[in-house]
C-alpha cells in the first residue's frame, strides 16, 4: 500500500485515476512529460532555491521523472530542462515527510475542491531546528489527473517577505497499466 493510501485511507478511491496509478507506481520507473517552470521572485529567493535544490530559471520544457518506491519510502528525482531536483517521501505521524536537502518539509494530505490531491506544509525543519510560524513558508502541491494516463501538478513555495521561492507545474505521461 502507497504512504499516500496509508494516509488517506478510504479518501484514496475518490482521487482521479491517474492520481491513484501514479501513488500506486513501485519499483523503479522513468517517466516524461513537459514542464514550465518560474524563476525565483528575486536574489534573495534565489539563494533560498540554491539550498533546496528548486528550480531557479524560467523557462518550459520536457521533464523526466525518475521514482524509486519502495514499501516505506519514495525517492523523487526531477530533471527539470535546467537542473535536477531530488528529495526523498517518507511516512511520520500521519503526514508526508518530504527530505529536500538539509530541510524537512511536513505535509498533510486533503482532497481539492477539484477532487485533487492537495499536499499543505503543516511544519518545516531545517537542519533539524523548527521555523517559527512568522517565517513559515506557504507550499502547496496539488496533483490532479487529466486522463487515467496523465498526471498534472501544480507545486509552489513562497517565504513570507522574500516571495516566490520556486513554482512549477506540468504533466507526467503514466506507464501502461500492466507495467505497474
Amino acid at each position: 500500500m502507497s504512504l499516500y493510501e496509508q494516509l488517506l485511507g478510504q479518501r484514496y478511491g475518490e482521487l482521479p485515476e491517474a492520481v491513484q496509478r501514479f501513488h500506486r507506481l513501485r519499483g523503479t520507473h522513468a517517466l516524461f512529460g513537459e514542464v514550465r517552470t518560474w524563476a525565483p521572485a528575486n536574489w534573495c529567493a534565489k539563494l533560498f532555491a540554491m539550498g533546496l535544490g528548486t528550480p531557479r530559471s524560467g523557462g518550459e520544457g520536457p521533464i523526466r521523472f525518475e521514482l524509486e518506491a519502495a514499501a516505506g519510502e519514495e525517492r523523487w528525482t526531477r530533471f527539470f530542462p535546467t537542473q535536477t531536483m531530488s528529495s526523498v517521501l517518507a511516512l511520520g505521524d500521519g503526514e508526508v515527510i518530504e527530505h529536500l536537502g538539509p530541510v524537512r518539509l511536513h505535509f498533510e494530505l486533503a482532497l481539492g475542491a477539484q477532487g485533487q490531491l492537495s499536499m499543505r506544509l503543516i511544519r518545516l525543519k531545517c537542519l533539524g531546528l523548527p521555523c517559527p510560524r512568522w517565517l513559515m513558508p506557504c507550499v502547496t502541491a496539488d496533483e490532479f489527473g487529466e486522463a487515467p494516463d496523465v498526471l498534472r501538478f501544480e507545486i509552489s513555495a513562497s517565504v513570507p517577505w522574500v516571495g516566490r521561492v520556486a513554482a512549477y507545474s506540468g504533466y507526467l505521461k503514466l506507464p501502461e497499466s500492466e507495467t505497474l
